[in-house]
């Protein structure tokens, strides 16, 4: 675990003084009152090097302003049957908070298709929930706790992995780079429950090549992981997929399945965006497909770590013939 000194925080809160607007304003919409904490976020994501740290952040800011990214809760996804596409393929939510008031994060890893839009779509709407979590979400659960809350949990469901996933490799190392360099050090914990054979088999090659600090905030929990997640929440912030009359399926009925477009927490967003739509363009709508946020080159790491999958999934294909009968197992 990387230790971050008050020294370090007090050099990287100097240098960021002399940050001028609209760089300021942008870090402002990062910090949201707690500038402390962002940095010291940025320090262990750099393993507490001051200068790398700055660079980074320094990084984060211009890829804000040249994006645009404190207007994308102002951009909705038209019309709502493409949003309700990309809600039915691109499958995450929040399902409740944590005892200790972390919101509650889940991801339908293995049922999650990104068939049926296009790969901005996919990467605004990844950043559209990072930013509503930032904004609305953590501050709301630091006013109610009294404390500041900057961090959440993840629940990612491997239900239904299959060989066909290898298509959905370049995608998620998009997304998994705008998180990396832009929202570092944003996630407590990852659940990784409902694991597969083919995921257990990437598990083995993928978990050596990350870094010392992502691989302690992972946990591959048996099967549904209910038990588990029971010691760190209630019932009602179960994802619906870790309860036991749901376990084994990312898909749900009702409002339990917080994947869905019509779940509380996803209409709550959608109609913020909405609103914060007509207050910036109350005129002319915004066009679908206007809004494109520039896609980051991979980092080395994740692009070792994309390669590595690719070569094992290959293999596992090899050794068992046909893609269609893993797809089965």
């Amino acid at each position: 675990m990387v230790t971050v000194s008050p020294e370090a925080v007090t050099q990287f809160q100097a240098l960021m003084d002399q940050v001028d607007e609209p760089l300021k304003i942008t870090f402002q919409n990062i910090h949201r009152g707690y500038p402390t904490e962002t940095l010291v976020r940025f320090l262990k994501a750099r393993d507490g090097n001051v200068s790398k740290a700055h660079k980074m952040l320094m990084d984060c800011l211009h890829w804000r302003v040249q994006n645009e990214i404190d207007k994308i809760l102002s951009k909705p996804i038209v019309p709502t049957e493409l949003y309700r596409a990309v809600r039915d393929s691109q499958l995450i939510g929040m399902s409740g908070y944590s005892r200790e008031g972390l919101p509650v994060f889940a991801v339908g890893v293995g049922l999650s298709t990104f068939d049926k839009a296009s790969v901005h779509c996919y990467v605004q709407s990844h950043i559209q929930i990072n930013e509503y979590r930032d904004r609305v979400i953590l501050p709301s659960a630091s006013a109610k706790h009294g404390r500041p809350i900057t961090t959440c949990v993840k629940v990612l469901d491997m239900t239904g992995l299959k060989l066909s996933a290898l298509s959905q490799i370049k995608l998620l190392t998009i997304i998994s780079t705008v998180d990396d360099l832009n929202y570092p050090e944003k996630t407590n914990t990852y659940y990784i429950v409902n694991v597969p054979y083919i995921f257990s088999a990437c598990w083995k090659v993928v978990k050596p090549l990350l870094q010392e600090r992502t691989r302690k905030k992972i946990q591959v929990l048996q099967g549904s992981g209910r038990d588990e997640l029971l010691k760190i929440m209630d019932f009602e912030s179960l994802p619906h997929f870790c309860r036991r009359e749901d376990s084994g399926s990312s898909r749900s009925s009702e409002n339990k399945n917080c994947f869905s477009l019509d779940h509380p927490f996803h209409q709550q967003l959608y109609n913020y965006i909405k609103q914060q739509s007509l207050i910036s363009e109350p005129i002319q709508p915004v066009k679908q497909g206007s809004f494109h946020v520039d896609l980051p080159e991979p980092a080395a790491e994740g692009t070792e770590i994309a390669k590595t999958i690719e070569s094992e999934l290959h293999k596992i294909e090899n050794r068992n013939g046909l893609t269609q009968s893993l797809d089965d197992v």
